[in-house]
């Protein structure tokens, strides 16, 4: 069971360190702490998608930090060596999951016989408006990484986690220039893989 405490709201650099190498083991009890630590920022990140997303209207703010956590649990490994680095991967859990809405709708309405449509929208400015266009970034976020695994996770932090620019050079190890001309690359890259 997951529960916040604000006890815990300050993370320690050395108990952090030991507990994300714990969590790197696969210790489930390590990834616990750490997930509790961080709850209170990851509430945010899912906040901020949901409001900003009305497709995904099956999920709450809880229901989506909850299934961030169940990802992470039981993920076969979680290399981050930092707090940027743990919520860079947080980030990558939440658009696993609203990818995985987005397909299992998608699917949903395939067999009820709805028919699909598809409605012109500015993807990246805003977030997707369909269950098609999370698959169509997530397929276009797919094809950047053969050509540049950084953009990739740029966009990743950005769109699907909502970190800061900050936040995102922290878990990088790069400056805030370099995550803004990155940002600005992979949207006209994914711009042009995600016109019709």
């Amino acid at each position: 069971m997951l529960v916040y405490s604000s006890e815990r709201r300050h993370w320690a650099m050395g108990d952090v360190t030991d507990l994300l190498r714990r969590a790197r083991d696969t210790d489930h009890a390590a990834i616990d702490e750490v997930v509790a630590l961080v709850y209170p920022e990851l509430r945010r990140m899912a906040r901020a998608k949901l409001a900003s997303n009305d497709t995904i209207t099956l999920l709450d703010t809880t229901s989506m930090v909850h299934e961030v956590y169940l990802k992470l649990h039981h993920a076969a490994r979680i290399d981050a060596d930092s707090r940027g680095q743990f919520m860079a991967y947080a980030a990558q859990a939440m658009r696993s999951v609203i990818v995985d809405y987005a397909r299992k709708r998608r699917a949903e309405r395939r067999g009820g016989g709805v028919a699909d449509v598809t409605l012109a929208t500015a993807i990246l400015d805003g977030s997707p408006s369909t269950d098609d266009d999370i698959e169509r970034v997530d397929e276009a976020l797919k094809e950047l990484e053969k050509t540049d695994p950084r953009l990739k996770q740029v966009v990743e932090m950005r769109f699907f986690g909502g970190l800061t620019e900050q936040e995102i050079a922290e878990a990088l190890d790069v400056t805030e220039r370099t995550v803004r001309r990155d940002w600005e690359r992979a949207r006209m890259l994914l711009s042009v893989a995600l016109r019709p």
